[in-house]
């Protein structure tokens, strides 16, 4: 199964590169057709997890995948899969 990784550790301090990030790897995995796509907002504060997941709320990019899973061994990980 073809899988996307996103690991936002280097960018998570600058917002616009973040949407920016998550915006792109969204519309990769809907063209290509992939299945998941993994997100990596690292274990910080939390701040980054809630960033994320309030991008993935939206409601352009929610009709876009199929659910959210959150990594329940790992607190800094979030699957975003795709139909």
């Amino acid at each position: 199964m073809a899988k996307l990784k996103l690991d936002l550790h280097d960018i998570y301090n600058k917002g616009t590169l973040i949407d920016k990030a998550l915006q792109d790897i969204i519309d990769e995995a809907v063209e290509k057709g992939i299945k998941t796509v993994e997100i990596i907002p690292g274990k910080g504060s939390g701040q980054l997890k809630k960033k994320v997941l309030r991008f993935l709320q939206q409601p352009d990019i929610k009709k876009l995948y199929h659910r959210i899973e959150k990594d329940s061994k790992n607190f800094g990980r979030i699957f975003v899969h795709f139909k």
